[in-house]
């Protein structure tokens, strides 16, 4: 579980409760099932006309993943260039065949973009087909995994507006009634109100955050792929693995760029590895 996801939702949540008790010792008025069953079913009907079936349920299982940790973070980022810099290694070393071998371990949690990013590489694609296939792959993936977003940005468009239906349902009971006992005039509004506080609450602090932060998320696993593709472009190219280095380390923060020589020192290996990467001219992908 996300830690800061899930204690910004309870500080959220319990601001709203300590307001309350520190406001007043009348907490029931503040309770209405009539209220949370229009706010949440007219929101709920409302979506379902909009969207097919399906991608209201992406939406909201998308809830529940703001929740998780999401393993494809910036955090992941130095090691993806470190992956594609040993590959640049072994290709210098045995040529492009080795990758074969390197495909079937690439993980699974990318929806398998690495894998296919190598498998062109092994067909024989050039670096200029590579980055236009997995473009394309990248941009269609991204609005795929976007409609949960959007369809929660579009539940929190319409939750205030079913509490303010609700308010005027409540407005106009309360005037229906209010020649029989005007004292209850008080009661009655503080009952119809309920419904768009109900309808804010959802907007802020469920439905609108967790289609930020689901955005959020799809917007850095389109990065990590872009810079996976400009690495992966020059790897089909045979560039040099200090080149596609220098490349990849252009689209990182100075604070998680990858470093050949750290890494290698950090293993033993400099002395050994060095050589390799003058086995083959540099080349940089056109």
């Amino acid at each position: 579980m996300s830690l800061n996801t899930f204690v910004a939702a309870l500080l959220g949540f319990g601001l709203f409760i300590g307001a309350i008790a520190l406001s007043t010792d009348n907490y029931i008025v503040f309770v209405s099932l009539a209220a949370m069953i229009l706010v949440l079913g007219g929101t709920l009907a409302s979506t379902f006309i909009s969207y097919e079936f399906q991608y209201v349920l992406d939406g909201l299982r998308g809830i529940l993943r703001a929740f998780k940790i999401d393993r494809r973070g910036r955090t992941r980022l130095n090691a993806e260039v470190g992956r594609v810099i040993r590959w640049a290694y072994l290709v210098q070393k045995d040529g492009i065949i080795s990758l074969d071998a390197e495909a079937k371990k690439t993980p699974g949690w990318d929806g398998g973009f690495l894998r296919f990013g190598v498998e062109l590489i092994t067909t024989g694609y050039n670096g200029e087909k590579v980055q236009s296939i997995l473009g394309n792959v990248i941009e269609s993936t991204y609005e795929r995994n976007m409609v949960g977003a959007q369809v929660l940005r579009s539940m929190a468009v319409a939750s205030p507006a079913f509490g303010m239906v609700g308010t005027l349902i409540g407005l106009i009971i309360m005037l229906d009634n209010m020649g029989d006992d005007p004292s209850q005039i008080g009661a009655g509004l503080a009952v119809a109100l309920v419904t768009t506080l109900y309808g804010i609450m959802l907007a802020r602090l469920i439905f609108a955050p967790a289609a930020a932060k689901l955005q959020q998320r799809e917007e850095i696993f389109r990065f990590r792929n872009y810079m996976i593709v400009e690495g992966l472009s020059m790897l089909a190219d045979e560039a040099s693995p200090r080149h596609i280095q220098d490349h990849m380390n252009s689209y990182l923060d100075p604070t998680i760029r990858y470093d050949i020589d750290r890494q290698l020192k950090g293993r033993g290996g400099a002395a050994s590895a060095k050589p390799a990467d003058k086995a083959k001219p540099d080349r940089v992908a056109a």
